[in-house]
């Protein structure tokens, strides 16, 4: 399904990754973890085609996506969606269409320059609101969000292009633990009731761990472990992050215990 083939990318004399290499023949959570300035970030938009590798192949299904110009690339974005730490929203939107942006990749120009939307669009894109628990903000400009509730608006964006596989980048870094976790129990929940492929760069351990059924850890541009949440062990995270033994996992924990579940969503959209 994905496949990675000794993916390089170079800036000038610096190499961001180095001959990264692994597939997932399944769909599935995967967390990539590391330091700042590993390479995650740089790995996830290769995939997305944001930025252009400088050597290797990424195969989906057969096809090498690094290969992919105009309107093919275009349509490979629209199925590989990317969600970002600053959640990328136009503030003074609402937020319904906000959500709608993702349709813009099978969208005219002229509708797209009015804000013109079909009536299916827009009552798919508040299900989708409803889906992640803030339906409510659908009239609200995104700017009157706080952090969280902007990146849940987010990932509801995502869900309107219908994407295989979507990609996100440090999607909890600027969140408190408590919007953190719901965040994180929405990716969980969109890739076991929808079936996609969740690739999401991560700080902490104990989310890799909680929310991930196959972890990557990444050290200078290089891929170092690629493995269960149960063999992501404090020793190998030391070896990840190249740290020593004062190494402590509860600098980067986002667990709290109040925190009730988030409650299923029983039909996926």
């Amino acid at each position: 399904m994905l496949q990675l083939q000794a993916v390089t990318k170079t800036f000038g004399a610096n190499t961001a990754v180095h001959a990264a290499s692994f597939s997932v023949d399944r769909p599935m959570m995967i967390g990539i973890i590391g330091s700042s300035g590993a390479g995650k970030s740089t790995l996830l938009r290769m995939m997305n085609c944001l930025t252009p590798a400088s050597s290797g192949e990424i195969l989906v299904n057969g096809r090498d996506i690094t290969k992919l110009r105009g309107s093919e690339k275009r349509d490979w974005q629209s199925h590989c969606a990317m969600i970002f730490q600053q959640f990328n929203l136009v503030p003074r939107l609402d937020v319904v269409s906000n959500v709608l942006h993702g349709t813009l990749n099978r969208r005219s120009t002229l509708s797209t320059m009015f804000n013109i939307f079909p009536q299916d669009d827009i009552v798919r894109a508040i299900d989708i609101l409803d889906r992640l628990g803030i339906a409510e903000h659908a009239p609200k400009r995104a700017e009157a969000l706080s952090g969280g509730q902007q990146q849940r608006v987010a990932i509801a964006r995502a869900l309107m292009q219908d994407p295989t596989i979507i990609l996100a980048d440090e999607p909890i870094a600027s969140l408190d633990p408590m919007n953190a976790q719901l965040v994180m129990q929405a990716l969980r929940d969109i890739h076991e009731q929808d079936g996609r492929m969740v690739i999401a760069n991560l700080h902490t351990l104990d989310t890799a761990r909680r929310y991930c059924d196959r972890v990557i850890g990444m050290r200078q541009g290089r891929i170092v472990f690629d493995g269960t949440p149960a063999q992501l062990t404090t020793g190998v995270a030391r070896d990840i992050y190249g740290a020593d033994a004062s190494f402590s996992e509860a600098t980067t924990s986002t667990q709290i215990e109040t925190l009730e579940p988030r409650p299923k969503v029983a039909a996926a959209l």
